[in-house]
């Protein structure tokens, strides 16, 4: 891979694919249409009515808007002004959203009704030196309304940035992730390759501020039409599949069980779809397998972090499959466990506490070469110099290689639990649950304990009328994967803790379980 051909700017990219598919619809929210001319002119109109307020390049900008057309093509014409787009989920907090802004700073907000007030504090906050923009239909039209349809000429370099994304940390606010226009270069050939030569009708139902945004931008080379959602909603979700003949979309596996758990979601029509992609979390198999047999041969699973997005390794459909043929049955469960292999813009290697490179089947920290890779956190050089070595990016999780180059992540490495002295890996005990018939959800941690150092714990979600208690559960998974794996203790929820984006949130448990301690790992 010659990485030097991402050396340059993506906003030439975004103008060519504005322009060349001019004529194709480009994005379709509740049932409005935008061409690829139309969000052409609104984004360049967008971009000039910012730099005609003294909106420079490397200033910032933040969208406060569930997912929408008109957010989308606000975020677009932040970054043809040259700016910084700074990332905030409207599912979490609007004091946490706050802070992130104060922290960050803000140029321009550009904000949905909604969200008025807070856009409004935060200027406050900002000695009235933040920019407010509705995002209102009617009113962001007014605003537009004498700036030129031409887009601005701005200049940028590829190390100059595209977007801080924001990373959980484990105290205070989160670290802002540097992707710039070398990375959205690499991310937007990914996607191309992905989609080799398709214009794809895609989905975007998950926040936009994260995964699903990144996808968009990167698939307007692709010519690509992309159906949004305010947010994700199963049963709108299996309808609008047949709807629009969607090709392909991403969701985390929460969202994906929760398609599968709706009662006539065999009733809908999945022709359409050629890639239902999986990630951000770890997937039950048994899941997996039910997700296989309810969409077909469409499954994509894959590995990427805020700080390597989307392409450190790729499971493709026909992977699922033995020989590569759905004819002869879905893979094994192991198989089915890997996140897939490197992509064409990823290297991989796993390393021990050294840096040194580990052998196929040896486990260490799984770690990622390629022009997807970030520039490091945000005004946090040492936190950056942490997850590099030798010229590799650290993940953070734990995994092995095997003699094909497939993956498996065995946990994250602050989720491994030290018990007695022996590793005991998450991931595997939830795993092993998930495997017990009742159990919908589990999320495992280690907490405190006096004899042990640190205790296997559970949280579980049980399916309507189980009859599952404590002392079965541990029975079946002590018989399944051995006494020193097994949870001491197994607690019965009535639902999981999750992050704004869908995930299970286990350091919400852990810093529960610590508080006031401090956990050495």
């Amino acid at each position: 891979m010659d990485s030097s051909q991402f050396e340059r700017s993506f906003l030439p990219i975004v103008d060519a694919a504005l322009k060349q598919h001019a004529e194709r619809d480009c994005l379709d929210f509740q049932g409005e249409v935008y061409t690829y001319a139309d969000v052409d002119r609104l984004s360049a109109q967008i971009a000039n009515r910012l730099i005609d307020e003294a909106f420079k390049p490397n200033d910032k900008g933040a969208v406060y808007s569930l997912n929408s057309a008109h957010s989308f093509i606000a975020t677009l014409g932040i970054l043809r002004a040259g700016g910084i787009w700074i990332p905030i989920n409207p599912r979490n907090s609007g004091k946490d959203n706050l802070a992130i802004l104060d922290k960050f700073g803000c140029d321009a907000l550009f904000f949905q009704s909604a969200f008025h007030d807070a856009a409004v504090e935060h200027r406050r906050a900002s000695g009235e030196q933040t920019g407010l923009v509705s995002l209102d239909p009617a009113e962001l039209e007014k605003w537009v309304a004498e700036a030129s349809t031409t887009p601005p000429k701005v200049r940028r370099s590829p190390a100059d940035l595209i977007t801080i994304p924001l990373t959980g940390g484990t105290t205070g606010l989160p670290k802002g992730v540097m992707l710039s226009n070398r990375n959205f270069c690499a991310l937007e050939y990914g996607m191309r390759t992905a989609y080799d030569g398709r214009h794809p009708v895609v989905l975007a139902a998950a926040p936009m501020t994260h995964v699903g945004g990144r996808i968009a931008l990167c698939g307007l080379s692709s010519g690509v039409r992309t159906v949004i959602m305010a947010k994700v909603e199963p049963r709108a979700i299996l309808k609008a599949i047949g709807e629009h003949g969607i090709t392909d979309f991403f969701l985390p596996p929460t969202g994906i069980y929760a398609l599968l758990d709706q009662p006539d979601v065999r009733d809908h029509d999945f022709s359409s779809l050629q890639s239902v992609s999986y990630g951000s979390a770890p997937i039950a198999i048994d899941r997996l397998k039910e997700a296989i047999d309810v969409f077909g041969p469409v499954m994509r699973g894959g590995l990427g972090q805020t700080e390597c997005p989307m392409f450190i390794a790729r499971l493709q459909p026909h992977e699922h499959y033995v020989d590569g043929d759905p004819a002869k049955g879905v893979a094994s469960d192991l198989r089915l466990s890997s996140v897939g292999r490197a992509t064409p813009i990823s290297e991989l290697a796993i390393l021990d506490d050294d840096g040194r490179e580990l052998a196929p089947g040896e486990r260490g920290e799984i770690a990622v070469k390629g022009p997807m890779v970030s520039e490091g956190y945000y005004q946090h050089p040492e936190e950056t110099a942490k997850i590099r070595i030798n010229g590799w990016h650290l993940t953070g999780d734990i995994g092995y290689l095997d003699d094909e180059g497939y993956l498996y992540v065995v946990d994250r490495k602050k989720d491994m639990i030290i018990t007695g002295g022996f590793n005991v890996y998450s991931t595997e005990v939830e795993q092993s649950l998930m495997r017990i018939d009742g159990i919908e959800l589990a999320a495992v941690i280690g907490e405190p304990d006096e004899r042990w150092g640190e205790a296997v714990c559970a949280y579980i979600e049980t399916s309507a009328g189980s009859r599952l208690d404590e002392a079965t559960i541990i029975d079946l998974v002590k018989a399944d994967i051995g006494g020193v794996k097994t949870p001491k203790r197994v607690e019965i929820v009535d639902e999981l803790p999750r992050t704004p984006v869908g995930k299970l949130d286990k350091k919400q448990l852990r810093n529960t379980a610590w508080a006031g301690r401090s956990r050495k790992i």
